[in-house]
C-alpha cells in the first residue's frame, strides 16, 4: 500500500494519517521504539539534542541508535568522531557504524566518497534515502531509534512520520520571538499526522555569567513556556550556551560530555519502555 500511495487523499477517500503507510525493518533488524527530533527551524540544535539523548540512554543501560535523516546536512558523524567512517555492506544491506559506547549509527556522510562532496538531490529523492536507512540497515537490537529531522514540514518529516513507527517527538527550539512560529508548525504537523509529543526543548536557553553564574538571556525572553501552555505540553529542557558543549562537539567528542540537561527528557522517553 505504501508503494502506492500518491498521497493524493481525495483518490481514495482516506487521509495518510489514517493509513497504515509504515515499512518494514530488513529481516533480523530490531527496534523497539522510535523518537524523532524535530523542529521547523535549522540550527536551533536538533543534531545536539540528538546526540545527547542517545548518549544518555546509552550509558543508561539501554540500546541507542542514531538514524541522520538530515541527508544535505548531516552532522551526527562529526559530532561522535566518526565522519571518516564508511558503513560496511554486502550489496544487499548495510551495517550501521558503531561509536566507542556501542550508539548505532546510520549517516548519508557514510556513503560518501568524501565526506564533504554535496548531495544534490530533489526532496523525493532524499525522502526515499532515509526510508532506505530504516529498510536496508542491519539494526542490532535497539531499544531508542532517534531520528534526526532536516528542519521544516516537508518531504523528510513526512515520509518519516508515515513510514516509520515513530512512537513521539522532542521538538527543538530557541528563545527567539521568530522561531515561536516555527515551533508551532512543527507542532501542529505532528498533531495532524497523530503522532505524540512527548516535550519541548529549549536550546541555546541563556548563557552562565563567568563571574557570578547569573544566566544572561543573549536572545531575549523566552517564549517555551507559553508555547507549552498553548498546547497543553511539557517544557523538558533548556539548555545553555556553553564553550564546553561546543567544544567536546567540535572535536568528536559528545559521548564525552557530562551534563544533565537532558534528563528529564530521557526519563520521558524511557517510560516508553516500562
Amino acid at each position: 500500500m505504501s508503494e502506492s500511495c500518491n498521497h493524493e487523499c481525495s483518490s481514495c477517500g482516506k487521509s495518510c494519517s489514517e493509513r497504515d503507510l509504515h515499512v518494514k525493518l530488513r529481516e533480523g533488524s530490531k527496534v523497539k521504539k522510535v523518537i524523532g527530533i524535530v523542529s521547523g527551524k535549522g540550527g536551533v540544535g536538533k543534531s545536539l539534542v540528538t546526540s545527547l539523548l542517545a548518549c544518555k540512554v546509552s550509558s543508561d543501560g539501554y540500546k541507542a541508535a542514531i538514524l541522520d535523516a538530515d541527508i544535505t546536512g548531516p552532522s551526527i558523524p562529526e559530532s561522535f568522531g566518526v565522519g571518516l567512517s564508511r558503513a560496511e555492506g554486502d550489496g544487499q544491506s548495510l551495517n550501521p557504524v558503531v561509536t566507542d559506547s556501542g550508539i548505532q549509527l546510520m549517516s548519508m556522510n557514510f556513503l560518501l566518497e568524501n565526506e564533504n562532496d554535496p548531495v544534490v538531490w530533489r526532496g523525493p529523492v532524499i525522502a526515499g534515502a532515509v526510508k532506505q536507512f530504516w529498510t536496508d540497515v542491519n539494526w542490532k537490537d535497539v531499544d531508542f531509534m532517534f531520528v534526526d529531522m532536516p528542519p521544516g514540514t516537508g518531504d523528510v518529516p513526512l515520509t518519516v512520520f508515515q513510514s516509520l513507527p515513530v512512537d513521539g517527538i522532542i521538538i527543538v527550539s530557541s528563545p527567539q520571538q521568530l522561531v515561536r512560529v516555527i515551533v508551532e508548525k512543527a507542532v501542529k504537523m505532528a498533531n495532524m499526522m497523530n503522532i505524540p509529543i512527548i516535550g519541548l526543548v529549549e536550546n541555546m536557553s541563556y548563557v552562565k555569567c563567568p563571574d557570578c553564574g547569573k544566566p544572561i538571556t543573549v536572545f531575549g525572553k523566552s517564549n517555551i513556556e507559553k508555547i507549552a501552555e498553548n498546547f497543553n505540553l511539557e517544557v523538558l529542557a533548556k539548555i545553555p550556551m556553553e564553550e564546553s558543549t561546543a567544544a567536546a562537539i567540535d572535536s568528536g567528542d559528545v559521548e564525552g560530555l557530562k551534563v544533565d540537561y537532558l534528563d528529564k527528557a530521557a526519563s520521558k522517553i524511557e517510560a516508553l519502555l516500562k
